[in-house]
């Protein structure tokens, strides 16, 4: 009988992981000081016919309440983004690779019932409801409610609802901490240079740099976000998710959360997103299925939202927004599935639109004469990174994305404006002010997704604005950016076919034989390009311009393909040349020669993206191809350190400075690790 007993209660257990598959799914992250008591439901309703089922099955994992329990986190968040029937489908199949197994025999009003009761669940809106009185080192008081804690730290919102972020001092009672210096945008400042003043971590230290705090994205696969740090708070995203951080503990305060498109296609499908823009007291950031929303900066509560476009017609969105006065203006994706770029502004207090630029003109508008032929109905002109703007200037540049097909340019014959081109807008009207189209024609899926950036600099004896690139096409770009005049470009990657150089105006010589075939050709740079959307940086007191490369060649094999709705576009496959495989190498750049000073090799199957950041400390910071987060001197590519994630990097590093630390922030893998010199 005992033994019976003891497989009822294992049984019991089994059946709780029903929901305990949610550990991946449903999960939730962050500690919940308090949370509310089961809901009271009327007896004998289908209600509280399913608490009884979530009591006996589920709640010796997940808690009475489903807040979480010793076995399995809290549910309460995520269930409300959740279908009935993806509740089914989860329950029917489980989710072998997250531990859940498949349930198949709840079923009919078992099952109806315990997802009805599931409903009557009220989400905590990611914080703690705890009321708590903090004293200060002043003998002040600060009231309010406490959204994480620990022994060391509270995260507060005030009474008067404003957020502090405070630590115990050795007397038991709290200061005041904050960021003294912040990266408030995506590379940091507008001009996309990744580089930063701060000078606490030097190439004569850096060797010292340790983990301080490591925060997971619950179900992220390999987060791309770049961290935003302002006034303390660091912002992070996932696909459909912004969570904000204590930048100095990595506790989480809030946390916001939407369902994913079902029908999706595009990027957006795999979790990609590339971070938020902040103004004022919003976040802004996209959505898979192309919106752009205001979230507000304290509480993470949704201000406003807008589409950008219809995912229907194959749109999504992943890139971060830009901020430019009262503007915040975004991108959209879709090029490989054929929809036709833009750019939009909106503005910040209401989500309005006041401008949008079309990347590619609509039959009889200018610039459609370089399309000849029905390929410009379906034209890709993806803009899904983050442009830069100059101030001084007043000019927005923006990248724009390969033409559609990707790979198959018959029924597109011409240049194909503006894809494959960085466009200069004004920011007051969004008219173009020029533009420079690095590949015409493109059939390789080379992009000009490479961040450009924005560089004061002599050139030929002269002070000068230049616009800088490492363009997926393998050459390196120096362009005039008042103008966009041609100044100088060479190949800056060791394997480069397709082309046999540039004109003296900068267009590229194609040389034959390197268009896809439905057998397959050989084409170097690969299809992931000598360089990619991961960031480059530029230090002026070296001079340098430090880019990950690739020195990979591709097979480019055709498919002919119809444009449908709901798929993809990309007119063929791709797959590295195993008889010239590369690897990644880190390249610092001299502009005025196009030639490399130093070049630092790396391990592994160049499958990562790891971007670059570089201070004046003298330290460049990068992810390398091993699943390493490292550091070398700025000067001479001297290895200086390594931390060792086993993750490869899909992301770019930045920096700020917290209670007076220098600290370096990156995602790799679904974690954020924030590094710095021991205390």
């Amino acid at each position: 009988m005992g033994s019976g007993v003891g497989k009822r209660r294992v049984g019991i257990r089994l059946r709780a992981v029903i929901l305990s598959g949610l550990l991946a799914v449903l999960s939730t992250s962050g500690v919940q000081a308090q949370s509310p008591p089961p809901p009271k439901l009327p007896a004998g309703s289908s209600q509280a016919a399913g608490q009884l089922v979530f009591a006996t099955r589920c709640a010796s994992c997940h808690g009475t309440n489903a807040a979480g329990g010793e076995f399995a986190p809290s549910i309460v968040e995520r269930v409300p983004l959740r279908t009935d029937d993806e509740l089914i489908r989860l329950l029917h199949n489980g989710l072998p690779s997250s531990g859940m197994p498949a349930f198949p025999d709840v079923v009919d009003q078992e099952r109806a019932n315990l997802i009805s009761f599931l409903r009557t669940l009220k989400p905590f809106g990611g914080t703690a409801t705890e009321r708590t009185s903090v004293t200060l080192e002043d003998g002040k008081t600060l009231q309010g409610t406490a959204l994480n804690r620990s022994a060391t730290d509270v995260q507060l919102l005030g009474d008067d609802h404003q957020l502090y972020l405070l630590r115990k001092t050795d007397s038991g009672k709290y200061r005041v901490v904050t960021s003294q210096v912040d990266w408030p945008s995506y590379n940091g400042q507008t001009t996309g240079s990744r580089y930063s003043e701060l000078t606490q971590i030097t190439s004569a230290n850096a060797s010292r740099l340790q983990p301080k705090w490591i925060f997971s994205l619950p179900g992220a696969r390999s987060v791309q976000a770049t961290p935003i740090v302002s006034s303390g708070v660091m912002y992070v995203t996932y696909v459909n998710e912004c969570y904000a951080l204590d930048a100095g503990s990595g506790r989480q305060i809030w946390h916001y959360q939407r369902s994913r498109t079902q029908g999706l296609v595009g990027n957006a499908v795999s979790g990609a997103n590339r971070g938020v823009a902040l103004a004022g007291d919003k976040v802004f950031m996209v959505t898979d299925n192309a919106h752009l929303i205001a979230l507000n900066r304290i509480t993470g509560a949704l201000v406003w939202e807008t589409p950008l476009a219809d995912w229907h017609s194959n749109y999504n969105a992943t890139g971060a927004p830009l901020v430019v006065g009262s503007m915040v203006i975004s991108g959209i994706s879709g090029g490989d599935e054929g929809a036709r770029g833009f750019v939009a502004a909106f503005d910040q207090t209401s989500g309005k639109e006041l401008w949008r630029f079309w990347t590619v003109p609509k039959p009889g508008e200018p610039g459609s004469e370089t399309w000849q032929g029905p390929g410009i109905d379906h034209p890709g002109g993806g803009t899904w990174m983050t442009g830069t703007y100059d101030k001084d200037l007043d000019t927005i540049y923006w990248p724009v994305g390969n033409p559609g097909d990707d790979l198959i340019g018959d029924a597109r014959p011409g240049d194909n404006l503006y894809t494959d081109s960085v466009v200069a807008l004004d920011p007051k009207t969004g008219k173009l002010k020029w533009h420079f189209q690095f590949t015409p024609h493109d059939v390789h899926d080379y992009d000009a997704m490479a961040p450009p950036s924005l560089i004061d600099a002599m050139w030929d004896g002269k002070p000068r604005k230049l616009m800088v690139q490492a363009n997926r096409n393998g050459f390196l770009y120096v362009l005039d950016r008042t103008n966009g005049k041609f100044l100088f470009g060479r190949p800056y990657t060791t394997k480069l076919t397709w082309a046999t150089g540039l004109t003296p105006e900068g267009r590229p010589i194609v040389a034959p034989g390197h268009d896809a075939t439905h057998e397959g050709t050989q084409a170097c740079p690969w299809l992931n390009g000598a360089s990619n959307w991961y960031s480059a940086s530029w230090n002026p007191l070296t001079s340098l311009y430090y880019v990950q490369t690739n020195d990979m060649c591709g097979i480019f094999t055709r498919t002919d393909m119809p444009f449908q709705l709901g798929h993809g576009y990309m007119g063929g496959s791709f797959s590295p040349d195993p008889a010239n495989s590369g690897g990644r190498v880190l390249r610092a750049f001299d502009i005025q020669t196009g030639k490399a000073v130093w070049q630092l090799p790396q391990t592994g199957a160049a499958e990562s993206m790891g971007g670059v950041l570089s201070t004046a400390g003298g330290v460049v910071l990068f992810g390398a191809d091993d699943g390493a987060f490292a550091a070398a001197d700025a000067k001479t590519g001297k290895p200086l350190w390594s931390f060792q994630t086993s993750e490869l990097p899909h992301s770019s590093p930045m920096t700020y400075m917290f209670d007076n630390e220098q600290y370096i922030a990156v995602a790799m893998g679904s974690n954020i690790i924030a590094f710095g010199l021991p205390n």
